[in-house]
Protein backbone atom coordinates (compact mmCIF):
# COMPACT_ATOMS: atom_id res chain seq x y z
CA UNK A 1 0.00 0.00 0.00
CA UNK A 2 1.46 3.32 -1.08
CA UNK A 3 1.54 6.00 1.57
CA UNK A 4 2.78 9.57 1.50
CA UNK A 5 3.21 11.39 4.79
CA UNK A 6 3.89 15.12 4.95
CA UNK A 7 5.20 16.97 7.98
CA UNK A 8 6.84 20.24 8.94
CA UNK A 9 4.02 22.72 8.53
CA UNK A 10 3.19 25.38 11.09
CA UNK A 11 2.74 29.06 11.82
CA UNK A 12 5.48 31.43 10.69
CA UNK A 13 5.84 35.18 10.37
CA UNK A 14 6.19 36.87 6.97
CA UNK A 15 9.76 36.60 5.79
CA UNK A 16 10.31 33.41 7.76
CA UNK A 17 11.18 29.88 6.69
CA UNK A 18 9.88 26.35 7.04
CA UNK A 19 11.03 22.97 5.79
CA UNK A 20 8.44 20.40 4.79
CA UNK A 21 9.06 16.68 4.43
CA UNK A 22 7.23 13.96 2.51
CA UNK A 23 8.10 10.35 3.23
CA UNK A 24 6.95 7.73 0.74
CA UNK A 25 6.44 4.06 1.57
CA UNK A 26 5.03 1.03 -0.18
CA UNK A 27 6.53 1.59 -3.59
CA UNK A 28 9.84 2.06 -5.33
CA UNK A 29 10.30 5.60 -6.62
CA UNK A 30 12.24 4.58 -9.70
CA UNK A 31 10.74 6.20 -12.80
CA UNK A 32 8.34 8.20 -10.65
CA UNK A 33 7.75 11.88 -10.30
CA UNK A 34 7.32 13.50 -6.89
CA UNK A 35 5.55 16.82 -6.64
CA UNK A 36 4.48 19.45 -4.15
CA UNK A 37 1.19 21.26 -4.59
CA UNK A 38 -0.69 23.67 -2.36
CA UNK A 39 -4.33 24.39 -1.90
CA UNK A 40 -6.11 27.35 -0.34
CA UNK A 41 -9.73 27.15 0.78
CA UNK A 42 -12.08 27.38 -2.18
CA UNK A 43 -9.28 27.26 -4.72
CA UNK A 44 -7.84 24.61 -7.00
CA UNK A 45 -4.65 22.81 -6.19
CA UNK A 46 -1.62 24.81 -7.38
CA UNK A 47 1.64 23.34 -8.62
CA UNK A 48 4.64 24.25 -6.46
CA UNK A 49 7.57 21.98 -7.37
CA UNK A 50 8.41 18.58 -8.80
CA UNK A 51 11.33 16.26 -9.41
CA UNK A 52 11.63 13.21 -11.63
CA UNK A 53 13.26 10.55 -9.51
CA UNK A 54 15.59 9.40 -12.26
CA UNK A 55 16.76 12.90 -13.15
CA UNK A 56 18.60 15.84 -11.64
CA UNK A 57 16.37 18.71 -12.58
CA UNK A 58 13.75 20.25 -10.32
CA UNK A 59 10.79 22.23 -11.63
CA UNK A 60 9.06 25.12 -9.87
CA UNK A 61 5.87 27.08 -10.16
CA UNK A 62 6.25 30.73 -11.11
CA UNK A 63 4.97 32.04 -7.78
CA UNK A 64 7.60 30.22 -5.71
CA UNK A 65 10.63 30.13 -7.98
CA UNK A 66 13.65 31.62 -6.23
CA UNK A 67 12.09 31.27 -2.77
CA UNK A 68 11.33 27.55 -2.45
CA UNK A 69 13.75 24.67 -2.97
CA UNK A 70 12.84 21.02 -3.43
CA UNK A 71 15.35 18.33 -2.53
CA UNK A 72 15.35 14.61 -1.83
CA UNK A 73 16.97 11.82 0.12
CA UNK A 74 17.08 8.80 -2.17
CA UNK A 75 17.97 6.37 0.60
CA UNK A 76 14.98 7.40 2.70
CA UNK A 77 12.45 7.81 -0.13
CA UNK A 78 11.82 11.29 1.14
CA UNK A 79 11.48 14.67 -0.52
CA UNK A 80 11.72 18.04 1.13
CA UNK A 81 10.49 21.52 0.39
CA UNK A 82 12.42 24.42 1.86
CA UNK A 83 10.21 27.50 2.04
CA UNK A 84 12.05 30.81 2.40
CA UNK A 85 10.94 34.45 2.32
CA UNK A 86 7.41 33.36 3.11
CA UNK A 87 4.53 35.66 2.27
CA UNK A 88 0.96 35.71 3.53
CA UNK A 89 -0.13 34.46 0.12
CA UNK A 90 1.84 31.26 0.75
CA UNK A 91 -0.69 30.25 3.40
CA UNK A 92 -2.19 26.95 2.26
CA UNK A 93 -2.29 23.21 2.81
CA UNK A 94 0.80 21.75 1.16
CA UNK A 95 0.41 18.29 -0.35
CA UNK A 96 2.86 15.81 -1.72
CA UNK A 97 1.95 13.70 -4.75
CA UNK A 98 3.46 10.67 -6.47
CA UNK A 99 3.08 10.04 -10.17
CA UNK A 100 3.73 6.37 -10.82
CA UNK A 101 2.89 6.00 -14.49
CA UNK A 102 5.57 5.99 -17.16
CA UNK A 103 4.33 9.29 -18.62
CA UNK A 104 3.73 11.08 -15.33
CA UNK A 105 6.92 13.07 -15.68
CA UNK A 106 5.83 14.56 -18.96
CA UNK A 107 3.15 16.70 -17.31
CA UNK A 108 4.49 17.06 -13.79
CA UNK A 109 2.71 20.38 -13.14
CA UNK A 110 -0.74 18.90 -13.67
CA UNK A 111 -2.76 17.29 -10.91
CA UNK A 112 -3.69 14.48 -13.29
CA UNK A 113 -0.07 13.30 -13.41
CA UNK A 114 -0.26 12.10 -9.80
CA UNK A 115 -1.72 8.83 -8.61
CA UNK A 116 -1.18 9.10 -4.88
CA UNK A 117 -1.44 11.99 -2.42
CA UNK A 118 -0.59 12.61 1.18
CA UNK A 119 -2.96 14.15 3.68
CA UNK A 120 -1.26 17.55 3.54
CA UNK A 121 0.37 19.84 6.06
CA UNK A 122 -0.88 23.33 6.93
CA UNK A 123 1.40 26.32 6.43
CA UNK A 124 0.16 29.59 7.87
CA UNK A 125 2.07 32.83 7.30
CA UNK A 126 0.88 35.53 9.66
CA UNK A 127 2.21 38.16 12.02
Amino acid sequence: QVQLSESGGGLVQPGGSLKLSCAVSGRTLRSSVLGWFRQRPGEEREFVAAVKWGGDRTYYGASVKGRFTMSRDNAKNTVFLQLNSLEREDTAVYLCGLGARSDSGAYYSAIEAYDYWGQGTQVTVSS
